[in-house]
């Protein structure tokens, strides 16, 4: 992991700024949905991607009628009957 050198202090909110210099470089704007993660001690922010709203797969996915469905589910919906 690279350091950045950027040290930063939790306001009385618990928020961090994440440093202008970072989010131009990530191309994280207001708005841009973060995903939190906990592993070994360690607090990870990674840009959200939503997965499919059936399977939870994140790999070959697109939207469909406003929801993100994975290929496999999206070829299963084809066989279902009403």
């Amino acid at each position: 992991m690279k350091s950045t050198g950027i040290v930063r202090k939790i306001d009385g909110l618990g928020r961090i700024v994440i440093p202008k210099e970072l989010r131009k470089t990530k191309d994280l704007n207001e708005g841009t949905s973060m995903e939190i993660f906990v592993e070994e001690g360690r607090i990870i922010f990674e840009r959200y991607q939503p997965g499919c709203i059936f399977c939870g797969e994140m790999e070959d996915t697109f939207e469909f009628e406003g929801k993100v469905v994975c290929e496999t589910c999206y070829e299963k919906m084809g066989n279902v009957e009403k």
